[in-house]
């Protein structure tokens, strides 16, 4: 079968792992025989750079010379060698503006300054899940934006978390302000992510690509949300999940089953045989 594609590029969260925060047995063997024919495995994902290592180990990322782009793209590490080959970040002033622009909000910041997640309390809505999903302690602090301001952090991302109910409507307020020197995306029903300004999941698989002399034709992206809405658009061909959002499906290629009937692998079986 002619190999088309030489990139894949793959959201983790509600694509490359089930529910149940997994990727399976036959996604995984599927990505490693796609990998086995030179084909390079890009992880783009809007977690922080640590919640990535699992995955990468699990997929033999570092034998094969994948690459990862954590924080939406604001960061690309070659698995291999470890560089970092892009580092985009908000500047401290900044983050610490915007820090104090949502404590006028009922919702929970999350930021991190590389090592730890800084919170005033341990369990505000989705600290828990992004520490253990991104494999990184908790550091209780009085106040976030003194405590960033204090450490000189400059964070990749400033995620906002809160109940759909209540997140949805306070969109244009908390980004009110703040877009010409940031870009905000919806990566979750309940998050919310600010990053800075041209950074996305799009323009860190152009980096890439123009790096390894890949044309976007030869990309292939596997989402479900809608920060991966410019990864698919960059993709010379895009697969939302079963599972993604009605906004994703409407722009894909290709709608493929869920992330945890093994849609990936399906979709890879008809493209590349394995």
């Amino acid at each position: 079968m002619e190999q088309k594609y030489k990139m894949i590029a793959l959201d983790l969260d509600g694509t490359l792992n089930n529910d149940a925060k997994e990727i399976t047995p036959k996604t995984r063997e599927a990505l490693l025989k796609v990998q086995a024919q030179g084909v390079t495995v890009v992880l783009a994902s809007g977690r922080q750079a640590p919640g990535l290592q699992r995955e990468a180990e699990a997929l033999d990322l570092a034998k094969h010379h994948g690459l990862l782009l954590s924080y939406n793209g604001g960061r690309i590490e070659d698995a291999t060698t470890h560089e970092i080959l892009f580092d985009k970040s908000l500047p401290n002033a900044l983050a610490v503006r915007f820090l104090r622009h949502l404590e006028k909000f009922s919702v929970s910041p999350v930021v991190d300054n590389g090592k730890a997640i800084l919170t005033t309390c341990a369990y505000n809505y989705k600290v828990q899940d992004e520490s253990r999903n991104n494999n990184m302690a908790v550091e209780i602090v009085d106040n976030i934006a003194d405590a960033v301001e204090a450490q000189g952090v400059s964070p990749a991302k400033i995620l906002t978390a809160a109940q759909n109910e209540t997140l949805v409507p306070l969109l244009p307020y908390i980004r009110e302000g703040f877009t010409e020197e940031m870009d905000f995306v919806q990566s979750a029903p309940w998050f919310y992510e600010g990053t800075a300004k041209g950074v996305s999941k799009s323009e860190s698989l152009r980096r890439v690509c123009e790096r390894l002399g890949i044309a976007p034709a030869e990309v292939m992206a596997f989402g479900d949300a809608q920060n991966d809405m410019s990864m698919l658009d960059f993709a010379g061909y895009g697969v939302a999940m079963g599972n993604a959002c009605e906004e994703l499906k409407a722009m894909a290629d290709e709608v493929t089953l869920s992330n945890n009937e093994d849609g990936i692998a399906v979709s890879l079986a008809k493209h590349f045989g394995v």
